[in-house]
């Protein structure tokens, strides 16, 4: 583990180079407290301004993730097109986030933050642009989604690896906690408030919010302290040779690679997302399709969202490697319930329940990887974190569309839940490591 001396929050937000505080710095909450959202780390302004970020951008994001693929659909008429665009972004996703990882451990994450976040601002304005001139190119749409995503994927290791900067280590679960609670809420807010204001404004308006939300994110970015490489010394490249070092650092560290395995069981597996539309067109279509294909697709994040108002219930747990065991196995299990539901309220339930235990998962990997990983190896193991998380449920689609045209949506839904629990205890029983797991 990355461990070193305490330091105070003014010392945190006043820019010095500091290893990560000792594990029990920070008060601790107590009283019904424990129960709610854990603040912790809002106390510290370093951290306040990071997560102002990602907050102001949170909503944001998901407006030009809704108007992309409505522009693709309304120039093409044709979802396979939607399919493709989405396509158009992975690959560039995949490859900068782990060059960025490389990037993050060599320079100022601070500096990375601020031209990442600009450049996607400045894609989204060109976003806004296409629209308001009436290009109508799907071409031009997939160039500008792959240099969205490959500024994102740059971005995504610095901001997380940050974030073991910024608070002490005890505080790391809570500090996700509030991260992924913004994110899952903007996941849930940010399609909704777009549907509404489509109509109203125009779909190229929403581009033109998105870009007004990254110019409040970079104004945040700009009052961080600096967050050069822990040891000092002169720059190092960030190429292939820094990239593969990170693989080989996952590779000898047991419990980073378990991390990314539960993870990869849990989406690669579990995610039973592609088959939300069959299911609400067949299974539960006497509550309506559209009914039925909306609560489905909320109910998820909905789930991850009240575990983060939640957070104080968890938060305090210093046995990270059991908490990532039994969050898998409740998101398995939580699954497989929905398949074998055959009411659509049932199923929207136990898909919010493992949407809790998804966020709960999230927490704990994240602290693990940033407690677990020298600061000069964040950056790459966000990276790989970053991939991860997008090519997980990309694979997921595949695997449970294929199932479900063949053995039906509850069964391959079931099925997918149960694999889960099979391989996750499977996993914990072979690698002690990640039981053992604790800070």
């Amino acid at each position: 583990m990355d461990t070193g001396k305490s330091t105070t929050e003014d010392s945190v937000d006043g820019g010095e180079d500091h290893a990560p505080p000792r594990p029990g710095a920070g008060p601790e909450r107590s009283g019904w407290r424990r129960w709610t959202m854990d603040t912790r780390p809002l106390r510290r302004p370093a951290f306040r301004r990071l997560w102002t970020s990602t907050t102001a951008t949170a909503v944001g994001s998901q407006l030009t993730a809704v108007a992309v693929p409505k522009q693709v659909y309304d120039i093409t008429g044709s979802s396979a097109w939607v399919g493709y665009a989405s396509l158009a972004g992975l690959l560039p996703l995949v490859v900068f986030a782990l060059w960025g990882g490389a990037v993050a451990d060599t320079l100022d994450r601070r500096k990375v933050l601020l031209v990442t976040n600009t450049g996607i601002a400045v894609t989204s304005l060109l976003f806004w642009a296409q629209a308001a001139a009436g290009t109508e190119s799907v071409a031009v749409l997939m160039v500008l989604l792959a240099l969205q995503q490959a500024f994102f994927g740059m971005n995504a290791p610095a901001r997380s690896a940050s974030v073991a900067r910024l608070v002490p280590a005890g505080e790391l679960p809570a500090a996700n906690a509030l991260n992924s609670t913004v994110m899952q809420t903007g996941l849930v807010l940010g399609p909704l408030l777009a549907g509404a204001l489509i109509p109203v404004i125009g779909l190229g308006t929403l581009y033109l919010l998105d870009a007004l939300a990254l110019c409040a994110a970079v104004a945040a970015v700009r009052k961080l302290p600096s967050l050069l490489p822990l040891g000092g010394g002169a720059p190092r490249p960030a190429g292939p040779k820094e990239i593969a070092a990170g693989f080989r650092y996952i590779v000898a560290r047991r419990v980073l690679l378990l991390s990314f395995l539960a993870d990869i069981i849990a989406m690669v597996l579990g995610m039973p997302r592609a088959l939300f539309p069959q299911l609400a067109a067949t299974t539960y279509a006497p509550w309506g399709e559209g009914l039925a294909l909306g609560l489905l697709y909320a109910a998820i994040p909905v789930g991850a969202v009240v575990a983060g108002l939640m957070s104080g219930t968890y938060t305090h747990i210093r046995r990270h490697g059991w908490m990532v065991i039994g969050a898998v196995l409740v998101w398995g299990a939580a699954v497989a319930a929905s398949g074998l539901s055959g009411g659509l309220w049932w199923a929207v339930l136990f898909l919010a329940v493992a949407g809790f235990a998804d966020m709960v998962s999230m927490v704990f990997r994240g602290a693990i990887l940033q407690s677990a990983a020298t600061d000069g190896m964040r950056g790459r193991m966000q990276g790989v974190f970053t991939v991860v998380v997008a090519g997980g449920p990309r694979l997921a689609d595949l695997l449970h569309g294929t199932a479900g045209s063949a053995f039906g949506p509850r069964a391959a839904v079931a099925g997918g839940g149960l694999l889960v629990v099979v391989a996750m205890l499977a996993l914990a029983l072979a690698a002690p490591a990640l039981r053992r797991y604790r800070i």
